[in-house]
């Protein structure tokens, strides 16, 4: 019974494996070269400081994926370290992000950039 269960996860596993037999490098890279661009085009065209945020967000998890794509690649660890930065930083960018967009809207009542270009430093 054992050795019957064993084979069946076998061939589960297997099989999962054959369904990602044909996923390569370049088809986790070109999903993170469009989700980097989407959020570019996002962030240049949008002007409400939430959407500009997430399309930031976007691009920051665009990098990663690429990242670990290439780390699996040549299996090295070291992409894998670097996504765990790039997280640590999108955490606190989280942060600062939401607690200026908070001052922002209680100042003018509105997170239209434009609002917002006559700030001085």
């Amino acid at each position: 019974m054992d050795s019957l269960l064993t084979t069946s996860l076998t061939l589960a596993q297997d099989t999962r494996l054959e369904a990602f037999a044909g996923v390569t490098l370049y088809h986790y890279l070109f999903v993170s070269a469009t989700m980097f661009s989407l959020g570019v085009i996002g962030f240049l065209s949008r002007r409400n400081l939430i959407i500009m945020f997430l399309c930031t967000e976007m691009m920051f998890q665009a990098a990663g994926i690429a990242l670990i794509a290439f780390s699996r690649y040549w299996l090295n660890h070291t992409g894998e370290v670097f996504v765990i930065f790039v997280l640590t930083i999108a955490a606190a960018e989280a942060a600062l992000a939401l607690a200026l967009v908070v001052y922002l809207f209680r100042r003018k009542s509105t997170l239209d950039a434009d609002a917002w270009m006559e700030l001085k430093g």
